[in-house]
């Protein structure tokens, strides 16, 4: 794991992350998983923290990030799940109104676990493994 240095202060946050499609429709393939992983990224970017792994299935999608002690969890969740949402309907909406009633993408809550040195390795494996059944 990284340990960066900042100003006053040393740290290495990592969190696996992981949310699921509203009602768990499977919609997160084609064109529409490629927009998403281009705009996750962008988000991260904007928002300065990195995505170190990525792979989403077609109802749901993990993360492996890092992010300084200054991200606020709920506002970085907030950032991936409301601004992917939203270019999502925008730029696939014929798509995915078809498949989801009531506008909404995402289900509400989602799971986030730290990463320590120990486990990243196998966090990462099991990333990487998800779309193999």
């Amino acid at each position: 794991m990284e340990v960066i240095h900042g100003r006053g202060y040393v740290y290495s946050l990592e969190y696996h992350i992981v949310w699921c499609v509203k009602y768990r429709h499977k919609v997160l393939e084609n064109e529409i998983e490629v927009s998403l992983k281009n705009i996750l990224y962008k988000i991260a970017q904007d928002n300065g923290f990195q995505i170190i792994e990525l792979n989403i299935n077609k109802d749901h999608l993990h993360l492996l990030i890092s992010c300084s002690p200054q991200h606020y969890i709920p506002n970085m969740l907030k950032a991936l799940k409301g601004v992917s949402a939203r270019l999502l309907m925008k730029q696939h909406g014929n798509v995915l109104k078809d498949k989801l009633w009531g506008g909404h993408l995402w289900n509400p809550s989602y799971f986030i676990a730290t990463v320590s040195e120990n486990t990243k390795q196998q966090i990462i494996e099991y990333i990487q493994n998800q779309k193999k059944e």
